[in-house]
Order: C-alpha cells, then sequence, then structure tokens
C-alpha cells in the first residue's frame, strides 16, 4: 500500500459481446475482495479496464459493418448493466484500450530503446522474451519450453495463444487489409497495439510502478500476465504486482463451458429462466475463488431457498447501507464469518458460518455483523414472504395490547419485559407509527 489506499488492478472484458457467468464468476469474487477490504476498513483505489480493441473487437465490428466505437459502445453498456444487476461495485477508474493507444506507443518505444523490442519488416513490433530471464516465473514456465534460441523465428503475433506457442509476443500490430479503419498512426507504421500491452500501460498510468494486487480469470496467467509482467518491468522497472489474486474456472453441469453444449449461460439468459441476479451472484460466490465451481439450474433453486431463509431470520431488523458498514469492528455471533473472509477470501466458509449462527442473532451487534457479512458478499436479501395470518390466542392479544400500552405512557423497561414474555410464548410484535403486528416465530 501507498499509504493511502490499497491498489489493485482487474483485467476486465473485452467487450465484443454479452459476458457469460464463468466472466462473472472472476468479476463477483473481485468485488468480494474490494468489500471485504472496505468493510475491514480499508481504503481502496480499483481500477479494471475495458478492451475495445483486438482480434475479436475488429473481426466482429467490421463483419457487423459497424464502427469499432459504435459496436463496442453497446457492449460495454450491457456489461456495465450486468454488473450493476449483480450488485458489483463500479472501478474507480475504468480506462478504455483505444483512450490509451498514446501511452502504449510510449511504451514500445521505451522496450525497442532498452533492447527488449524488435521491428519486423510488416511493421509489427515484437518483445524479446530472451531479454528477460525472468519470464515464465508466474506461471512456471520452464526455460526447455519457450526454446528461447529460436523466438525471433517462432513469433506469436495473434493477441491469445496457447502455452505451446511460447514464443516473442507482439506489441504493435502492422496495420493489415482485415483491420479495415481500424488503425493508429506509430513510428513503425500504421497499425494497432497488440492487446497484452494495454493492461501494462494503464496499470502504469493510474497505479504506477508497484502495486498492491493484480486479478484476473487463472486463464489469464499464460500469455497474458506473464506478457504483462515483462513489458512492465523491462520498460519502466519497479515490482510490478505484489500479489496476485486469479480466479479458478467455472464449470456448467460438470463440464467446461461451450456454446455447441449450450451450457454458455450469460445473465439474461438465467433471468429468462427465473433465476434473479442475486441469486447468481449467490451461487458464483459460494465456492472457494481456488477451487473449480460447478454451477448447475439446481443451484440457483437452492440458493433462492438459502436467500430466502436469511430474509426469513432477519424480517425485524433493519439493513444498513452499505457504507455504513465500513470499518465494522465487532461482528459478534458472526465473528468466524469474517475470519474466514479476510483469511483467503474463504467465501464458501463464510456463509456455512452466516447459516450457522443466524438463529444465535439477538443483539444489536450481532446483527450488525450479520449486515457487514453480507455487505462483504455483497448479496442483498429479498422480501420475507408474507406470513400467514394467524389469529392470535386472546392471553398473547392482551400482553401485546399491555406492551403497546407501556410504549405510549414510554415505560420502556415494562415495554421491553412484555416483548421477552411474547417472544418465551412464540411471538413477535412489529411496531408501526400508530399500531402493531404480532406474529408468529
Amino acid at each position: 500500500m501507498d499509504g493511502k489506499a490499497f491498489r489493485f488492478y482487474c483485467c476486465g472484458p473485452t467487450v465484443y459481446g454479452p459476458a457469460h457467468i464463468g466472466n462473472f464468476r472472476t468479476f463477483v469474487m473481485q468485488d468480494v475482495l474490494r468489500r471485504v477490504l472496505e468493510v475491514e476498513g480499508l481504503k481502496t483505489k480499483h481500477v479494471r479496464n475495458i478492451t475495445d480493441v483486438d482480434d475479436k473487437t475488429i473481426r466482429d465490428s467490421v463483419a457487423a459493418g459497424r464502427s469499432l466505437d459504435d459496436f463496442t459502445s453497446e457492449w460495454r453498456d450491457k456489461f456495465h448493466a450486468d454488473c450493476e444487476a449483480l450488485n458489483c461495485l463500479p472501478p474507480h477508474i475504468e480506462p478504455s484500450a483505444v483512450k490509451h493507444v498514446p501511452e502504449q506507443i510510449t511504451m514500445i518505444s521505451e522496450l525497442v530503446e532498452k533492447g527488449h523490442a524488435y521491428a519486423s519488416d510488416d511493421g509489427s513490433v515484437y518483445f524479446k522474451i530472451s531479454s528477460f530471464p525472468e519470464y515464465g516465473k508466474l506461471s512456471r514456465l520452464d526455460t526447455r519450453e519457450l526454446d528461447l534460441g529460436k523466438t525471433q523465428n517462432e513469433r506469436a503475433n495473434s493477441d491469445e495463444y496457447d502455452k505451446d506457442n511460447a514464443a516473442d509476443f507482439v506489441l504493435w500490430k502492422g496495420r493489415r487489409e482485415e483491420d479495415g479503419e481500424n488503425f493508429w498512426e506509430s513510428p513503425w507504421g500504421q497499425g494497432r497495439p497488440g492487446w497484452h500491452l494495454e493492461c501494462s500501460a494503464m496499470i502504469r498510468k493510474y497505479l504506477g510502478e508497484t502495486f498492491d494486487l493484480h486479478s484476473g480469470g487463472v486463464d489469464l496467467v499464460f500469455p497474458h500476465h506473464e506478457n504483462e509482467i515483462a513489458q512492465s518491468i523491462c520498460s519502466c522497472g519497479g515490482e510490478f504486482a505484489r500479489s496476485w489474486f486469479h480466479v479458478t474456472h467455472l464449470r456448467v453441469d460438470g463440464a467446461k463451458m461451450s456454446k455447441s453444449l449450450g451450457n454458455l449461460y450469460t445473465l439474461e439468459d438465467l433471468k429468462k429462466k427465473g433465476a434473479t441476479p442475486t441469486e447468481v451472484r449467490y451461487v458464483l460466490l459460494s465456492g472457494h475463488y481456488r477451487k473449480p465451481l460447478n454451477f448447475t439450474l439446481d443451484s440457483l433453486h437452492a440458493a433462492k431457498e438459502a436467500l430466502a431463509k436469511l430474509a426469513k431470520a432477519a424480517r425485524d431488523q433493519q439493513a444498513p447501507a452499505y457504507k455504513k458498514l465500513k470499518a465494522t469492528k465487532d461482528f459478534g455471533v458472526f465473528s468466524k464469518a469474517w475470519q474466514l473472509l479476510t483469511e483467503d477470501l474463504n467465501t464458501a466458509g463464510a456463509l456455512g458460518e452466516l447459516f450457522g449462527n443466524v438463529s444465535k442473532a439477538s443483539t444489536d451487534t450481532d446483527w450488525l455483523g450479520f449486515f457487514a457479512i453480507l455487505g462483504a458478499l455483497g448479496l442483498t436479501l429479498p422480501e420475507p414472504e408474507a406470513p400467514e395470518l394467524v389469529d392470535a390466542p386472546a392471553e398473547i392479544k392482551e400482553l401485546a395490547e399491555a406492551r403497546w400500552q407501556a410504549r405510549s405512557d414510554k415505560d420502556w423497561a415494562k415495554s421491553d419485559e412484555l416483548r421477552d414474555a411474547l417472544k418465551e410464548k412464540g411471538w413477535v410484535v412489529k411496531d408501526g407509527s400508530d399500531s402493531y403486528e404480532l406474529l408468529p416465530l
């Protein structure tokens, strides 16, 4: 930390279509991380980029006959709407790749000048991985897999590639016919940045050479994050990210998500099946981020029942606004749940503790702890189902009337005594401004 805020960067969406629930597992867990830090009392500086220029955005915008900006803006807005529905806090800064092309050109120039990059005949520029001995450390790539002696002949020009293709990667892609009008001027000719470069340039601008944490899906470890480390440290020095937070894959019905299997769900798909965004969020954070999570439609039904149970338990409690939960110090009977969240973000364990102790909550401190845990998880409770109307016995009605009279007389001690007596007999009083309601426990 810089003494002011916990500064972290998250790889954001590529806006060429709707984000699916696998993407949102990562974004939801990143949101939980931020919320836990804030409920703990820390200030945060959250930066998340928008990838609005790469192979896919150019390919699909050209195919649609639309400008890159018009095409990507539509999907960016859809992503923002989904994030809001899932109760994800907006990042403090959300830079786009297109708006930071000058910063990317500057970084490439520095890498060329320092001998870490070179231009090719077609106007592209590549990073020379043999110039950075630490390359492969994050992803634990054996240097034998890199075959460093051949890298200038075996270059990776595509934005994304597999581990088997480890080679010098592209920083600047020379203009090609299929790019259409999507190009910029540079010292190496017309073209556009490679995908890996944008994060490094924007991190440098908004977080500096060294920052606290970098996050993304586990699929980004190689090559994306490996390439970020290399180009950032070689261009401007520094430590880059002090820590990494990678979220493991989501599976659907036990299988990898794919269009061919028909299990690549978007939030809109699940809403059409009757699920609420809160139920989707509940499922996405119900497993530990280090372990694969298996998503099923049945898990959405279980989430609905779980949230209803919590809502019923907290029926007579007023949920504080999220900002009032920051710097909560005492979590009452939910202290173990908070401990699990602060120890490696164990959301599954925290949920277990939440359910295991909600029946024990009785004091204001307990309920503040309850809502602080919910706030850290970003979960909002549904309106509890209206209880079935039950006519109270005469004895219960008399106690309730006596309590109401005590409240009217401002005899708070007697009012509390009668409230406790009603509770012992299985009834709770819900006070209004000019009347009360008797409800069975």
